[in-house]
């Protein structure tokens, strides 16, 4: 049953329960194995990733089978009805629109002088992108982290994947990765996919960036090798939290929830009214909606354990404790989104009004799924263009510039006990007398 709230002085206790949700006993314990996963691929390479897909994911794998064949890709296409062939290409527009405009421009600024300063931005050489598999098919999740890496112009993206029963990977996701030119597909999840891009094995190279959602062993293991590679972020469980006032619709707001609670067992869905009556509709409306649900089990372990509805006084109270919680998608089903829009600080994704389900972020709206979770909203954002770029600084001086200057850097190596650093500049300058 989803609980309801109304004594303030549990509500915050309860969002700080259900923000430090990936913290527990048994999280520690995984990271343990995590370890010793890693390890094991860094020494072994293929050896290690052929074991830990047999022992996890039940699949016992040849050598030559890790890697997705070119007749594989072709067949996909003739697997996926016309429909959703449309749906994935609609969608890979619209991400790459809303994509191409965020691409960071390099520069150069000629000042007095002649002192040259500038940004140059370059994409990684190889970025790997990880597409979830062990609960769904994630289509959705190929065009979000393949189509930022697209347009930031990296050279060479590798996809892994875990392989589902009969070593087969879902044809939606094999079109999805044709779509956005992915062709370097691996049959592997888990950690040992991670260590394999992060380490590099005979068949599966190393690659610069890691990025994409998945379950906790995953999450887990990008942590441990992120210095190594870099990494997009920690996606741990999903999580929306809504703010909603009297006019909200009852059975779509409990739809939302759902959507969200249907994602993992350890998902999180919040809502935060001011109306008494919209919160005891939206318990009923869960229950109901629940009934006949495909994925019944686990959506209702995450709606007993982090589902929640708070009762507040205002929606700005509303607004300060979404702050605090610092959700992944923020949904504002009030009358007036924008009033509110300015309360709000932190949050992965906003979604205005009642007719913008968190869905339509999900799919095709352009903005990424990639998302902060668990309070991390607060100093980071989604995954972008920016993610799979590096920006070098540019710096000229010429001797007139540069004797400008020296009497300050003389001073500041000076304070720092370093006299290699005035020395560099002054026999420049003495050379140039």
């Amino acid at each position: 049953m989803l609980r309801i709230i109304t004594q303030q002085a549990d509500v915050k206790a309860e969002l700080q329960r259900i923000c430090d949700r990936t913290h527990d006993e048994q999280v520690v314990h995984k990271e343990a194995t995590v370890r010793e996963v890693l390890q094991a691929v860094k020494r072994q390479g293929d050896k290690a990733v052929l074991h830990y897909t047999a022992e996890f994911d039940n699949q016992t794998l040849k050598l030559e089978e890790l890697r997705v064949t070119g007749s594989e890709l072709d067949t996909a296409y003739q697997q996926v009805s016309q429909e959703l062939l449309q749906a994935i290409q609609l969608a890979a527009r619209q991400i790459e629109a809303f994509h191409r405009q965020r691409v960071p421009k390099s520069w150069v600024n000629f000042g007095e002088d002649d002192v040259v300063l500038g940004k140059r931005y370059t994409p990684v050489d190889r970025a790997g992108i990880y597409v979830p598999g062990g609960r769904a098919a994630y289509p959705s999740t190929v065009l979000m982290n393949a189509i930022p890496a697209k347009v930031a112009g990296v050279p060479r993206v590798v996809m892994v994947t875990p392989p589902g029963a009969g070593k087969v990977i879902s044809p939606a996701v094999l079109v999805a990765a044709q779509e956005t030119g992915v062709q370097e597909i691996y049959r592997v999840g888990g950690a040992q996919a991670i260590a394999a891009l992060a380490y590099g094995t005979e068949t599966i190279p190393k690659v610069n960036i890691i990025t994409g959602p998945g379950n906790i062993y995953v999450t887990l293991a990008k942590k441990l090798v992120y210095g190594t590679v870099g990494i997009d972020m920690l996606a741990g469980p999903s999580e929306v939290l809504i703010i909603a006032d009297e006019f909200a619709n009852p059975v779509h707001v409990a739809a939302d929830m759902l959507a969200q609670a249907e994602h993992d067992p350890m998902a999180a869905a919040i809502l935060l009214t001011t109306d008494p009556a919209l919160a005891k509709n939206v318990q009923v409306a869960v229950e109901r909606q629940l009934v006949d649900h495909p994925r019944r089990i686990d959506t209702e372990k995450a709606i007993a354990h982090y589902g929640l509805i708070v009762l507040v006084e205002s929606l700005e109270a509303a607004a300060e404790l979404s702050n605090e919680f610092a959700p992944e998608h923020l949904e504002l089903e009030v009358k007036d989104p924008w009033a509110i829009l300015p309360q709000i600080r932190h949050a992965g994704a906003i979604f205005l009004g009642y007719s913008t389900p968190e869905a339509v972020g999900d799919y095709l709206a352009g903005p990424n799924h990639t998302l902060p979770t668990s309070g991390a909203a607060r100093y980071t954002s989604a995954l972008s263009v920016e993610t799979f770029l590096k920006h070098s600084s540019i710096i000229q001086y010429s001797p007139t510039a540069l004797q400008k200057v020296a009497g300050a850097i003389d001073s500041l190596a000076t304070a720092e006990g370093l006299p290699s650093h005035t020395d560099s500049v002054r026999r420049r300058i003495q050379q140039d007398e």
